[in-house]
């Protein structure tokens, strides 16, 4: 089952709070969310993951979420980009 992420976002759909690792199933769900703005197959320059992070949370520090999509393996990392990890990019 899915948790809701409505708790901890704001009335425009931004991230305004990272859960406590008690509510894991809300981590995994924003995850979830997080990983549908990238588009499959594209890569992203460190400056685009972090514009796109900052404008769809509130955090003083989105950085975290980069972190967690990264070692929770939602996105990957090389090469000096960024792309979602069910979709490696062509060259």
């Amino acid at each position: 089952m899915t948790k809701s992420i409505a708790a901890f976002q704001d009335e425009h759909g931004r991230i305004t709070g990272w859960p406590s690792d008690r509510r894991r199933a809300h981590q995994l769900a924003i995850l979830d969310h997080l990983t549908g703005l990238f588009e499959p197959g594209r890569r992203y320059c460190a400056e685009e993951v972090s514009a796109l992070l900052r404008d769809h949370s509130t955090l003083d520090d989105p950085s975290v979420l980069l972190t967690e999509l990264v070692e929770g393996d939602y996105l990957a990392a090389g090469d000096g980009g960024y792309w979602r990890a069910d979709a490696r990019p062509g060259r």
